[in-house]
């Protein structure tokens, strides 16, 4: 605002320029300030009965830790008209910081935990919300939706603005005037935006899967009932098909065995069912300490090269990295191609050819 138009209406003007009061004229009897202080006993008491002198009450105090110390969210309100240079000259004159400072609203005084649970579900009952929501977790000015090759997230304007992706091609920017984004602040819209992740790709239910041929296919978790019908699929797979996928030939699988496939004790499997049999079988099974997983595939022979396989392996990729994998690998035959042209057809990146391991990995 130019000091020359503030005068005019009545306004007082900082020295950065911006306003001491709302707009219209109106003085905020409620302000949401952030302050950086020294980390010695008292000071906070000693900011608040400064802020008691100036007849403002503490409504709310959170803590956000920050690089070298801690910075103090306080809402305040004042009893009278109190003007936001008049509140950050009481934090300076103990000494304190205020990195920021706006007009708050009561009604955003609840607890941040059901604030960011209620966000979450606003935006999952109403995708098209989700930017509204992430304005909410970060108490920002604005969020827009961008695609992302115009999101340019190398340029943070000192920290007022921050890029997260957003579906395959998008991005969201948010940006805020009156503080810095806080890694904790970032860290809760990361959260968000993956359990959003996660309620679109359906990560706990069952997805359909339409074959090539035309043919459907339900895709869901496996289960200790599936005992019986993954007998029946190994049983009708060849001989060629059970040796690539246990590098030995056994068409009997003991049931014992049988139970760690469906329902590995550090992974997940995922089963194809048509109709009243399994014509697939996969899991995924997770290496402790790492943000690697291995994968394995079983197509039944009548569906190879229908798409089944580079399905199973795309709904794989997505609970891997659902549970914070990055990377996938699996162990392949001298010489075979079907799990890497599956890995294609899924939209993964296998490395183009395997190591002295005979293991080809696969970025998510």
């Amino acid at each position: 605002m130019d000091p020359r138009a503030a005068r005019s209406t009545g306004y007082s003007v900082l020295p950065d320029g911006s306003p001491d009061v709302l707009g219209g004229g109106r003085t905020s009897n409620t302000w949401r300030l952030r302050v950086r202080m020294a980390d010695r006993p008292g000071t906070l008491a000693m900011l608040a009965i400064r802020l008691a002198d100036l007849g403002c009450n503490i409504l709310s105090l959170s803590v956000l830790p920050v690089r070298g110390g801690v910075l103090d969210e306080i809402v305040v309100r004042s009893a009278g008209e109190c003007t936001r240079s008049q509140v950050m000259a009481a934090v300076q004159r103990q000494d304190c910081e205020c990195v920021g400072i706006t007009g708050a609203d009561v009604r955003e005084l609840v607890d941040t935990s059901a604030a960011a649970l209620s966000s979450a579900n606003q935006a999952i009952t109403n995708p098209a919300a989700s930017a509204d929501a992430l304005k909410e977790i970060l108490a920002a000015d604005i969020v827009t939706v961008v695609p992302a090759d115009e999101a340019n997230p190398g340029r943070t304007e000192s920290g007022h603005r921050a890029v997260f992706g957003f579906g395959d091609t998008g991005s969201l920017v948010a940006r805020r005037l009156w503080a810095p984004f806080v890694r904790q602040e970032l860290a809760r819209a990361e959260a968000l935006l993956g359990l959003l992740r996660s309620a679109e790709r359906n990560v706990a239910g069952s997805v359909v899967l339409t074959c090539e041929d035309g043919a459907a296919v339900v895709l869901r978790a496996g289960t200790p009932a599936d005992a019986d019908a993954a007998i029946a699929l190994h049983h009708r797979c060849s001989a060629a098909t059970l040796f690539q996928r246990y590098h030995s030939g056994p068409r009997m699988m003991p049931r014992h065995e049988l139970r760690r496939l469906l329902v590995p004790p550090r992974g997940i499997s995922v089963v194809a069912a048509g109709g009243r049999q399994i014509v697939g079988l996969g899991q995924v099974i997770f290496e402790p300490g790492s943000d690697s997983a291995e994968i394995a595939l079983l197509v039944e022979d009548s569906w190879q090269r229908n798409g089944l396989g580079s399905g199973l392996l795309r709904r794989l990729a997505v609970l891997a990295s659902a549970s914070g994998c990055g990377e996938l690998v699996a162990t392949c035959l001298p010489g075979s191609e079907g799990i890497r042209r599956a890995a294609l057809r899924a939209g993964l990146s296998p490395a183009r050819a395997v190591d002295a391991n005979g293991l080809l990995r696969m970025t998510l």
